[in-house]
């Protein structure tokens, strides 16, 4: 069984406060892009799980969530039979996309399938929270508003089509250390959460746009000012507007027109500030799920 496991950008991304226990309580509109790894998975006779990667670094045993989201399906309905898994990332990793979270839904969704669990789609994202707080958002996919530590979701009005430029400089970001440093009671402004919701209802691409903000941007940018560079040279070549996605560093930058998206690609490339770099449009499932 073959499938695909969809990026995701934040289209905003607030931090309301620091909780008790650690956690950051967000407020962020979360969007799935067309660009994705692909997971190959197979049942066998032998017991166990099998997982092997075209990227050398990355672990291939519980310290991968595609094996910890399998394993937990598995166990919990005492699979006997065993499952290989081989993954080809494409999604940049540690970049603010969660590919490591969307990979562990998809092996989620083809254990249940390979298997017959029978699990709604619903049954899948209540288990993906053990996994991680992303995992439910892309088990659910398309536009949604992520409360409480991501995992409170509430499906919203598609993103109206447009193009979606990524950029990934070379540097990694610990999402950690991003979190570890904001002073989230001291920030100077928050995302117009409230607005964007409004303007995908009205269906209005520059109203979302114009909202685009990210809070997380006050830690990483001082700390990787090319994030800065490529926000601005997006702009610069014809975007309506950029921002840092997740804890960083990938940068998207969104356009109205196919031949200024392609042009800004062609200059992101030749400007050696990205390792990365896609051209791309927004995926839709048009809120309606199982």
């Amino acid at each position: 069984m073959r499938l695909r496991a969809l990026a995701k950008i934040n289209l905003g991304l607030d931090v309301v406060r620091k909780r008790e226990d650690g956690y950051h309580e967000v407020r962020m509109i979360m969007q799935t892009i067309k660009m994705y790894d692909q997971l190959d998975m197979q049942k066998i006779k032998q017991p166990g799980i099998r997982l092997q990667t075209n990227l050398p670094y990355l672990p291939v045993n519980e310290n991968n969530l595609v094996y910890k989201a399998s394993k937990l399906l598995m166990d919990e309905f005492g699979i006997r039979e065993g499952l290989t898994i081989d993954l080809k990332k494409v999604i940049p990793v540690a970049a603010g996309m969660a590919g490591g979270s969307s990979d562990a839904a998809a092996a989620m969704m083809g254990v249940n399938k390979i298997f017959g669990l029978g699990l709604s789609r619903r049954d899948l994202m209540q288990r993906a929270t053990a996994i991680g707080a992303d995992v439910p958002y892309c088990i659910l996919r398309g536009t949604a508003l992520a409360e409480g530590i991501g995992e409170r979701l509430t499906e919203l009005s598609p993103m109206p089509q447009g193009y979606v430029l990524i950029g990934k400089p070379g540097v990694s970001v610990s999402t950690k250390f991003v979190y570890g440093n904001l002073n989230a009671a001291g920030l100077a402004s928050h995302p117009d959460i409230d607005g964007m919701i409004a303007a995908l209802e009205a269906r209005d691409f520059y109203g979302v746009a114009s909202r685009l903000e990210n809070v997380l941007e006050n830690v990483t940018i001082p700390a990787y000012p090319v994030i800065a560079d490529i926000k601005q040279k997006m702009r610069d070549w014809g975007a309506v507007n950029a921002l840092m996605s997740g804890s960083g560093p990938t940068v998207f930058g969104l356009f109205d027109d196919r031949e200024k998206a392609e042009y800004a690609h062609t200059r992101l490339k030749k400007s050696r500030l990205v390792r990365q770099s896609f051209l791309t449009t927004f995926y839709n499932n048009g809120g309606r799920h199982e």
